[in-house]
């Protein structure tokens, strides 16, 4: 939980870039951050957003190796080129984004990178804000090996035919069947993307397959209330939905 470490308690951790082995095998980069010590450790695959592969998405990884998970981001952008976060995100928005079946290969590279290190646990975690979030409902429905899921107010998990193309072909609602592990979702009801329309129609979907989940969402906040670099940030309840992001790890991926 949070803020509840241990004053006297050893505290470590390593972070840095790695090679990962991706979508058909092609080698990208990611960022990295474990805990020292014996473990054994639950793993946490993060999905960046659409605003890229940045300094947010590190400290993020930081935060979950400080609570003790062995913790990696993927550099779903890498293809791109290089240059800074917001060139990147520009370039690949430009180009239409990245093809779904590309990012789902990419994380599924880092789950497995997780479960073979020697202090994992065997379980792993997945989680996404923003276009994250979308990415994470749809590896917990398409790729097998996840324990437990946070969607952070996933845009476009509702998609109306027209918004369907070559990189996108599949609405993630549709696949909610598939859905293969518990599901945390978090929302702000001043969103528009995703809108509380299109959440109730998610949740609706999750209640007719019978999925264990369980969605929170904020009054008085937005899209991307958790991103402290940014106006839309909100303290309350971003520091709320940290909490409820613990406690649901706790259970389903920490024992």
């Amino acid at each position: 939980m949070w803020n509840q470490l241990k004053t006297d308690a050893y505290e470590g951790l390593i972070a840095e870039t790695v090679p990962l082995s991706g979508y058909n095998g092609a080698v990208i980069n990611a960022y990295t951050a474990r805990p020292l010590g014996p473990g054994p450790f639950p793993g946490m695959v993060l999905v960046h957003h659409a605003p890229g592969w940045d300094e947010f998405y590190r400290e993020t990884t930081r935060r979950f190796a400080q609570h003790g998970y062995n913790t990696i981001c993927p550099n779903l952008y890498f293809r791109a080129g290089h240059g800074t976060p917001e060139d990147i995100a520009a370039k690949v928005r430009g180009e239409g984004g990245v093809a779904d079946d590309m990012v789902l290969g990419d994380l599924d590279g880092a789950k497995l990178w997780l479960k073979v290190l020697p202090t994992s646990n065997g379980k792993v975690a997945i989680m996404g804000t923003c276009s994250g979030g979308r990415q994470t409902f749809l590896a917990a429905c398409r790729l097998a090996g996840f324990d437990a899921a946070v969607e952070c107010w996933g845009g476009a998990v509702v998609m109306t035919p027209d918004q369907l193309n070559e990189k996108r072909p599949v609405a993630p609602i549709d696949l909610t069947s598939e859905l293969s592990c518990p599901l945390l979702g978090l929302f702000g009801n001043d969103d528009q993307g995703p809108s509380p329309e299109q959440v109730n129609l998610h949740e609706a979907e999750l209640k007719k397959h019978g999925k264990n989940y369980e969605f929170h969402r904020y009054d008085g906040a937005g899209h991307g209330f958790f991103y402290y670099d940014r106006p839309m940030y909100r303290q309350q309840q971003a520091m709320d939905g940290w909490q409820k992001v613990f406690a649901f790890l706790e259970q389903h991926v920490q024992n």
